[in-house]
């Protein structure tokens, strides 16, 4: 019995240096991703970084202008979460809602089983299906374009969109569901004007997730966006996200050159976007614990 308390204590220390591994990790990445991508300023001004059209490493001088990059990893995001959104929420509706428990046990394994596909299988999809389709049925140059991207990422996006979601669903109390069926509404009349407005904050989260799920990805983007460096002008023009540029050219870069510490500056950009994307994720959630603590 006197051992107990020492043995607690350890298996604490132990659980809490574990936790912290994760913080020291994200720090050390973050202050490894400034140390070599914020030398690239002292040669090459700020504003044409951030605001240049073109993005050409090789040329005399090099031109490292990262707003057609910016925009197109958006674009491809919007795109996929216009998609991705509808189809996640509304599938966790139908799971929490309306399918049986037989039905659920079936469907919901299906839908997380897109999360588990690697994404370089999903590329391959994009581009020896869904490319040739997209080129035939719409006279386009290229079936690698911006919608394609995004499609693509947007079956990556709806797992986590969807699991997420249906835990906010299924957190909502079952007291309001029964006082909406006792007033008279339908059960769709219920999930509509009840169930989604008292889960909106843990849908919030799921979309924010998503979000920085479809900006993060790299393998789908290099494959099927096209890549090319330009601010697309419709849904069917090429496109290349920071993430693409990323992968596709740092291994020529030179060590320590111009163009290496532009690449990591892209990704010191990308890393921001979804550190933003988290943090808004993380308050979304606890205003979601507060509002349904309140609420039991």
């Amino acid at each position: 019995m006197s051992n107990e308390p020492l043995r607690e204590k350890g298996i604490r220390w132990i659980m809490t240096g574990m936790a912290f591994t994760s913080l020291f990790a994200l720090l050390g990445i973050m202050l490894f991703l400034f140390a070599e991508g914020l030398p690239l300023f002292a040669s090459y001004n700020p504003g044409q970084f951030f605001a240049g059209m073109f993005w050409y490493p090789t040329s005399d001088p090099p031109e490292f202008g990262i707003l057609p990059l910016i925009i197109a990893s958006l674009a491809v995001m919007l795109v996929a979460v216009c998609i991705a959104v509808p189809l996640g929420v509304l599938t966790a509706a139908y799971l929490t809602e309306i399918a049986g428990n037989n039905v659920r046990r079936v469907v919901k394994p299906f839908v997380e089983l897109l999360a588990a596909l690697p994404s370089v299988v999903i590329g391959f999809f994009g581009m020896v299906v869904v490319a040739p389709f997209l080129q035939e049925t719409f006279d386009l140059a290229t079936g690698l374009n911006l919608f394609n991207a995004g499609l693509m990422l947007a079956f990556m996006s709806v797992p986590t969109i969807c699991s997420v979601a249906e835990d906010a669903l299924f957190a909502v109390p079952r007291s309001l569901r029964e006082a909406s069926l006792a007033l008279g509404a339908t059960r769709w009349e219920t999930t509509r004007k009840v169930v989604l407005p008292a889960a909106l904050s843990g849908i919030g989260t799921a979309v924010m997730l998503g979000m920085s799920r479809a900006i993060g990805e790299t393998m789908v983007v290099l494959m099927v966006a096209g890549g090319a460096a330009m601010i697309p002008g419709s849904l069917f023009d090429p496109v290349r996200p920071m993430p693409a540029s990323i992968a596709a050219e740092m291994a020529e870069a030179p060590f320590r050159g111009d163009h290496y510490h532009a690449l990591f500056a892209t990704g010191l950009v990308l890393f921001l976007f979804t550190l933003c994307f988290n943090l808004v994720a993380h308050s979304i959630s606890e205003r979601y614990k507060q509002t349904g603590s309140s609420s039991l």
